[in-house]
């Protein structure tokens, strides 16, 4: 896994310009903290950093490949799961290899196949080929968006990077919020619009588009979208189908040259990841599967149980630990340093996140990484087999805007007067009507049951991308990889055509998928109702967030002053986030979580120098 960065500059000299590129480079040493590599061209200067996962020697970028009278050069970030599939294609049309790295694959498969390639690769990726002859770049992201890739342009000029830090290490490229993104940043936060980096003139590819940049101009190409099928499967049929698909994905995510661990809270999605590794490890006589779980100093006295968590998970991490027989480790987290650590998880993400929700997970991640190198995590089961509460709540199913943030009006209050004209409603409900125009659907199918597939849909292009956005970018910041075996795509495009009176088999959340894991976990691990990611229940953490923003407030050169009602927002901190009334996110993100993203908003307009237009 790594970090890739590049110029192209198709009308001027910019091969000497490696001061800008070594700077763009060095934005990403926590992606990659083992090696670099830089290519120089005419028109165009490629940067990458490595953290070796496969291949230490033979995996080394930029990697190049001359065929002909033609030069073609690869930056990459990701890992392919199916390399050794595409690499028996690739020879039998008379390619040859010098390496075992994926790199070189996908490298040659761009060669064979040119933008196409795309169509016959499985994995999660971020990556740009310079072809020298034709003077074209070409960049692609992986289907559900596990990758980050941003980009610019300016001046004739074509930027892209990992993270957005690095575009901004370029200085043509200026940190400056404008109108646009004020109402992306209060009327989706954390959460992005596809496409969005917030910043003025900033994009994200978006998941599975594709992007040529020559002289003919730029394009972008979807080349990947879920389809709407008659599922004709009965049950026992189905199951047995999302089974093998998902074993198959999780034992692909395993192969690595570097030590593999996996999360483990004792839920259903972490469960089955781990039973499936420590099965395969013990198969290939692998050693002992490490297992990690977060938790937090005094959580058990203070937790309460709720309708979204209603029982710890200790005794169920115990059960799974007995049963898998891995080697499993606690990973503890006090106040002070959850507190502190928003400030990490902002210049990790490069804007405002979840809050402790991703802190917590920066400085889990940077435990893990003491003794491990790759992890796989459970994210996106929930998105794709009905684990949320809204694919069940009438008032959910029957909102007309995003279930997990409905409260827009309410988050227009916090901003000030002079903001009070921006469109944030218009523009949210803009986006969700947009979104629900692209839904793949069939004719037929009942009200209901459609209605259901714009609630999957809107979760896998806008809700988990904000979770694997989360999660690439805690972990990287750790030089961390995190695979997520459920974000494969043929699982997802399975799991979309899947009728929701299936996928709540015995009216359980994800009852389908507990169904079909049968005999791989113990029963009542296998049944237990879900609960959510782990957070902190320790009162004195809405005090220190209480603490932290009063100081805010209190300076009047806070640059957040600028963008809110202070009266409004003093009234949130001095009610612990109670006096806001709803979620602003999710499930997870509540009143403290409200104040700590506040105070990520800050601490990002100060750490990044924005300049608000």
């Amino acid at each position: 896994m790594c970090g890739i960065t590049g110029w192209v500059n198709l009308y001027g000299n910019i091969e000497q310009e490696d001061g800008i590129l070594f700077k763009m480079t060095d934005t990403l040493k926590k992606r990659g903290p083992d090696d670099s590599g830089f290519y120089f061209s005419k028109h165009a200067i490629l940067g990458h950093r490595r953290l070796v996962v496969v291949d230490p020697k033979g995996g080394a970028q930029p990697m190049t490949k001359k065929i002909g009278d033609n030069t073609y050069t690869i930056v990459y970030n990701g890992e392919l799961y199916n390399t050794e599939d595409v690499r028996k294609t690739l020879k039998e049309n008379g390619f040859t290899f010098s390496s075992y790295s994926d790199t070189e694959v996908l490298l040659v498969a761009y060669i064979f196949w040119g933008a196409e390639c795309v169509k016959h690769i499985n994995g999660i990726y971020a990556f740009g080929v310079w072809n020298e002859k034709e003077q074209k770049l070409f960049l692609a992201r992986d289907p559900l968006g596990v990758k980050p890739l941003f980009y610019t342009i300016k001046d004739n000029s074509l930027i892209f990077g990992s993270e957005i830090k690095t575009l901004l290490a370029h200085p043509m490229v200026e940190p400056i919020l404008d109108k646009q993104g004020l109402t992306e940043l209060f009327g989706f936060g954390p959460a992005r619009p596809l496409g969005s980096g917030i910043f003025k003139n900033i994009s994200e590819l978006p998941p599975a588009f594709s992007l040529s940049y020559s002289k003919n101009g730029l394009q972008t190409k979807e080349y990947w979208k879920l389809t709407a099928k008659t599922h004709d499967e009965n049950l026992s049929t189905t199951s047995q189908h999302l089974r093998s698909l998902l074993v198959d994905s999780i034992e692909r995510q395993l192969v690595a040259d570097v030590p593999v661990c996996t999360f483990l809270s004792g839920g259903l999605d972490s469960s089955i990841i781990s039973a499936v590794a420590s099965s395969y490890f013990k198969r290939n006589n692998l050693s002992t599967l490490n297992t990690y779980f977060i938790d937090y100093i005094d959580n058990k006295k203070f937790f309460k149980p709720t309708e979204f968590q209603p029982n710890s998970d200790a005794d169920w991490i115990n059960k799974m630990v007995d049963y898998i027989g891995s080697d499993h480790h606690n990973i503890l987290i006090d106040t002070p340093e959850l507190t502190s650590a928003l400030r990490s998880a902002v210049l990790a993400n490069d804007l405002p996140g979840m809050a402790d929700v991703d802190s917590s997970l920066f400085l889990f991640c940077n435990q893990v990484r003491k003794n491990a190198t790759v992890a796989l995590s459970g994210e996106c089961a929930d998105e794709l087999f009905g684990g949320y509460p809204w694919f069940t709540r009438e008032e959910d199913i029957n909102a007309t805007t995003f279930p997990w943030s409905k409260s827009v009006s309410d988050r227009k209050s916090i901003l000030s007067h002079d903001l009070q004209s921006l469109p944030l409603e218009a523009y949210v409900q803009e986006k969700y009507d947009e979104s629900l125009r692209q839904v793949p659907s069939l004719s037929g199918e009942s009200q209901r049951e459609n209605r259901m597939r714009e609630l999957f849909y809107l979760n896998i292009k806008w809700f988990m991308i904000t979770l694997l956005t989360r999660k690439d970018r805690m972990s990287m910041s750790n030089s961390l990889e995190v695979r997520v075996p459920f974000a494969d795509y043929r699982l997802v495009e399975y799991a979309y055509n899947i009728p929701m009176d299936m996928k709540y088999y015995k009216g359980r959340e994800k009852g389908l998928l507990r169904e079909s894991l049968t005999g791989l976990l113990p029963d009542d691990v296998l049944w237990r109702k879900k609960s959510p990611y782990p957070k902190t229940h320790n009162p004195n953490y809405t005090i220190a967030v209480q603490k932290w923003m009063n100081s805010i407030l209190q300076d009047k050169s806070s640059p957040i002053l600028q963008i809110i009602n202070k009266e409004k927002v003093q009234e949130i901190v001095d009610s612990g986030g109670l006096a806001y009334g709803k979620p602003w996110f999710g499930q997870l993100m509540a009143g403290p979580q409200l104040i700590a993203y506040l105070i990520q908003v800050d601490t990002w307009l100060r750490e990044y120098k924005v300049i608000i237009e």
